[in-house]
């Protein structure tokens, strides 16, 4: 029931993939069976593929350009839109402007910022979210967000990438203790790059009679065209907000509430000290108390 209903869905880039890699295949002289075992798959997965009852996994893409592409780049340049196809479609046009940007600058209330997440985290955030998702599509969820990751190791030109994060997003157990421990720990790494700016926006904030953040969450995108623009999410449903005066205005709130967080070390310190604690075992939230 599943694959009838992902032949329907199919996108074009999957109907597309899988008419030319079936032509390719029978040029080829190759039956399913023989390109299964050319690139590590059964025959099934290659007639899914075919029929669009299963697209093609990157890993899959990856094989197909090796035996059928013949130096086309066919299936390399695939492997971007396939990804896309995975994404909310709320959030497709971001993740392609995303991918190329010059520079990203986000503030994340609840969570830990997408670009940020373990595969553990991503997958209890994804998986426990209402309503409820199939299996499989937790698994395309999870697999596009960890893939939004090779952003960082980007060059020519390598992104600026700058994050503010609410430090309820570090105190708010996801999965587990285990999970949250380990993604404490990933972020601090991530923190480190030298492309990376993290700082972290304390919870005693508005206790000092300004708080520039009460808005929620917004990203602030330098394309590739070194246009500006803010993304902004909630409850399934996105802007791309392009007005330079409305971009100008939520570029000096950013700008405030950047101002308003601990300084890069200090957050870095603050992330690994709250590792500690669920390493030990004890509440995160004890620490925000000890460094007030």
């Amino acid at each position: 029931m599943a694959r009838a209903a992902n032949k329907m869905a199919a996108s074009g880039t999957a109907r597309m993939i899988a008419k030319f890699a079936k032509a390719r295949r029978e040029q080829m002289g190759l039956t399913q069976e023989e390109l299964g075992r050319l690139i590590g798959y059964t025959a099934s997965a290659i007639s899914a593929m075919e029929t669009c009852a299963q697209p093609a996994s990157d890993k899959m893409l990856m094989e197909l350009e090796r035996v059928l592409g013949d130096g086309m780049g066919i299936f390399e340049m695939a492997r971007k839109f396939i990804l896309m196809d995975k994404y909310p479609a709320q959030f497709q046009d971001f993740a392609l402007m995303e991918a190329e940007a010059v520079s990203l600058s986000s503030y994340e209330t609840y969570v830990i910022a997408g670009l940020f997440q373990t595969e553990t985290y991503a997958r209890a955030l994804i998986g426990g979210g209402s309503p409820a998702l199939p299996k499989a599509e937790v698994d395309e969820l999870v697999e596009a967000r960890i893939a939004r990751r090779t952003l960082f190791d980007r060059t020519n030109p390598t992104p600026l990438i700058e994050t503010v994060l609410d430090e309820s997003a570090l105190l708010r157990t996801i999965g587990s203790r285990d999970i949250m421990r380990e993604q404490l720990y990933a972020l601090a790494e991530d923190a480190e790059r030298d492309n990376v700016s993290l700082q972290v926006l304390r919870l005693n904030r508005g206790a000092k009679g300004a708080h520039a953040g009460t808005f929620g969450d917004m990203t602030l995108v330098t394309t590739s065209e070194h246009h500006h623009v803010v993304y902004l999410e909630a409850h399934d449903e996105s802007v791309l907000v392009s007005d330079p005066v409305k971009v100008a205005r939520l570029t000096h709130r950013y700008a405030k509430i950047r101002s308003q967080a601990l300084s890069p070390d200090d957050s870095v310190s603050l992330i690994r000290k709250l590792a500690g604690e669920a390493r030990n075992d004890q509440h995160p939230a004890v620490v925000q108390v000890e460094l007030q």
